[in-house]
């Protein structure tokens, strides 16, 4: 499930490495040196949001694909 999620991408420079987040599930991102480590570690963070979401019984948003806005 969370492979279906946007995933955003992007340099920043104040961090000097590159930002994952997921629009969709508020709070959820990840960093990394190259853009590969970024993605790995917010696959990661995704699962770990995700399971964190269900042992709470907080509702998990239905990936909804690419955002208009991204």
């Amino acid at each position: 499930m969370a492979t279906n999620y946007e995933i955003i991408i992007y340099w920043s420079e104040d961090d000097k490495s590159f930002l994952a987040e997921v629009p969709e599930l508020l709070g959820c991102m990840a960093d990394g040196v190259t853009q590969e480590d970024a993605l790995k570690n917010i696959k990661a963070i995704m699962e770990q949001w995700l399971e964190t979401a269900k042992s709470l019984g907080r509702s998990i948003p239905m990936p909804k694909g690419k955002l208009m806005y991204a």
